[in-house]
């Protein structure tokens, strides 16, 4: 531990059958009850989940300040992409395939990282995800990719409808119904959860081999 270290918490379920990564959205955090929810129902599926803070505490209170910070994605992605390789090094999750679930500019820094480690990263999911931030490293993704948007967040689903035309991998726009960007509508957020679930354990192997 010190002032550079990253807060995070990890859920490891038995006989896990990989790993997720969370990459909050600006001004959140790994206390996020949406977030919160979400790993709560992967780990009914056997994922194992990490709730990371992508920046350390002495970076939020300057981030506080300035709004900085949080939108700088290039660093946000080289934050996941060390979390990638540091997890072959934790014996849980040794040769589980690894995952990434990001929440508005998450969304963009997950799928940067994504293109950054295309043998290491194994699926994305965006949700109110903001894809577009990671540019033109999108056509380097090799990760099958999941963009959930709320049917009210009109801005959102137009940037990810741009960004999907420029994806070469496997890539669906899921648009939940009456939820606006934060899902807080009834029923909204269990969709999320539900489909960010099935996306995981349909590519994310047991064990990498």
């Amino acid at each position: 531990m010190g002032p550079n270290a990253l807060a995070g918490d990890l859920a490891v379920p038995e006989q896990a059958r990989g790993f997720v990564m969370f990459a909050h959205g600006s001004g959140s955090s790994r206390f996020s009850p949406r977030n919160r929810y979400v790993a709560d129902t992967l780990h009914q599926q056997r994922l194992a989940t990490l709730l990371i803070d992508l920046l350390t505490e002495e970076e939020e209170e300057l981030d506080e300040r300035s709004g900085r910070l949080r939108f700088d994605i290039r660093m946000l992605a080289d934050r996941l992409v060390a979390l990638c390789s540091w997890a072959k090094r934790v014996p849980e999750l040794r040769g589980l395939q690894v995952g990434l679930f990001g929440a508005s500019t998450g969304g963009g820094a997950a799928l940067l990282a994504a293109a950054q480690q295309p043998h290491s990263v194994h699926a994305v999911v965006s949700r109110g995800g903001r894809p577009d931030l990671a540019g033109a490293a999108l056509t380097r993704v090799m990760a099958p990719a999941l963009l959930i948007v709320g049917e009210r967040d009109e801005g959102v689903i137009e940037l990810n409808q741009r960004a999907m035309s420029q994806m070469r991998a496997e890539v669906r726009l899921e648009i939940v119904p009456r939820a606006t960007h934060l899902f807080e509508e009834a029923g909204a957020l269990e969709m999320v959860a539900h489909l960010a679930a099935d996306w995981f354990t349909m590519h994310l192997g047991s064990r990498n081999r």
